[in-house]
C-alpha cells in the first residue's frame, strides 16, 4: 500500500511539472493594436507592421485619416477633432483594451483620443510623434525644433485660401524616406497628398486624471529630418514617458525598418 501511495506521489508530481513546462510554452497573449499614420501619408505605410503583428494573432486595425488615402473630405472640414473621432471611431469596433500607435502628426490624434476614451488604451505608443501637452499645437511643438528640415525655407508650401499645406517635390524622399530602398521611395510619391493645415494649428486639451493615466512609451527615431532627436528628446522629458525604445532610422521606420519596428511594438505590448 506504502508502495502504492509513493507511485500516486510520483505520477501527481510529474504531472504538475509538465503542466508547468507547458505554461511556459504557452502562446503570449494577443494583443490589440490601432495604428494611425501622419500627414502626408496614408494606411499603405502600415501595411507591413500589420502583417507582421498580424502572425503573431494580434488584431490590427488602421485607420484611414479624413482626406487621406481614397478619402476624399475637403480639407476645409478637416480638423483635429475630425481625426480623433475617426480613430475613437475605430476603436469602439474593438473588444477589450488597444496599444493606440501614432506616427508624427498622429501623436498629436492619439493623445487627444486618450483624453477621451482613456480606459480603452492599454498604452500610448509614440513612434517619431508629437507629443503634446495640453493647450500645445502641432505647429507650437514643430516651430520648438531648430534641427527639423521640414520648417526650412521653401521646403513647405502654404496654400491658405485652399486651407492646405504641401511639402517641396524634391523634398519627399530627402525629409520622409532617405533610407528606403528605389521601391520604397517611388511608393511613398506615388501616394503622396497635399496636407489638410487646419490640423496643425489646432490645440489639444488633456488632464491627468485622464490623459495622464494611460502609459506611454515612445520609439525615437535616431536619423530623423523631421522631427528631430531634439525635439523628440524634448517631448519625452515633459510627457511623463514610461519606456523609451530606439531605432536607427529615418522619419518612417515602418517603411524603411518595419520587422524592427513590428519587434520593438511587440516587446512594448508584452512589458
Amino acid at each position: 500500500m506504502k508502495k502504492f501511495k509513493l507511485i500516486q506521489f510520483v505520477i501527481a508530481a510529474c504531472a504538475l511539472i509538465l503542466s508547468s513546462c507547458s505554461n511556459d510554452d504557452a502562446q503570449p497573449e494577443t494583443k490589440n493594436y490601432v495604428l494611425v499614420h501622419g500627414a502626408w501619408q496614408a494606411p499603405y505605410v502600415w501595411q507591413s507592421v500589420k502583417t507582421n503583428l498580424e502572425k503573431e494573432g494580434n488584431k490590427v486595425i488602421i485607420v484611414e485619416l479624413p482626406g487621406h488615402g481614397g478619402d476624399q473630405t475637403s480639407p476645409e472640414k478637416i480638423t483635429l477633432d475630425a481625426y480623433k473621432q475617426k480613430v475613437i471611431d475605430a476603436l469602439s469596433t474593438i473588444d477589450g483594451k488597444v496599444i493606440l500607435v501614432g506616427h508624427s502628426l498622429g501623436g498629436m490624434i492619439i493623445s487627444s483620443v486618450a483624453e477621451v476614451v482613456p480606459a480603452k488604451i492599454e498604452k500610448l505608443v509614440y513612434v517619431a510623434a508629437y507629443l503634446p501637452v495640453s493647450g500645445q499645437t502641432l505647429d507650437e511643438l514643430a516651430h520648438m525644433d531648430p534641427d527639423s528640415q521640414l520648417g526650412v525655407t521653401g521646403n513647405l508650401i502654404f496654400n491658405y485660401d485652399g486651407g492646405t499645406v504641401d511639402v517641396k517635390q524634391d523634398q519627399i524622399v530627402n525629409l520622409f524616406i532617405p533610407d528606403g530602398t528605389p521601391e520604397i521611395q517611388t511608393l511613398v510619391l506615388k501616394n503622396y497628398r497635399t496636407e489638410p493645415l487646419t490640423p496643425f494649428i489646432n490645440s489639444v486639451k488633456l488632464t491627468d486624471k485622464n490623459f495622464g493615466s494611460v502609459k506611454k512609451a515612445y520609439i525615437k527615431t535616431l536619423q530623423d529630418r523631421v522631427v528631430s532627436p531634439y525635439l523628440q528628446n524634448k517631448m519625452i522629458s515633459a510627457g511623463k514617458v514610461e519606456s523609451v525604445y530606439e531605432i536607427n532610422t529615418g522619419h518612417s521606420p515602418f517603411l524603411s525598418k518595419p520587422d524592427d519596428l513590428s519587434s520593438i511594438l511587440t516587446k512594448i505590448a508584452t512589458n
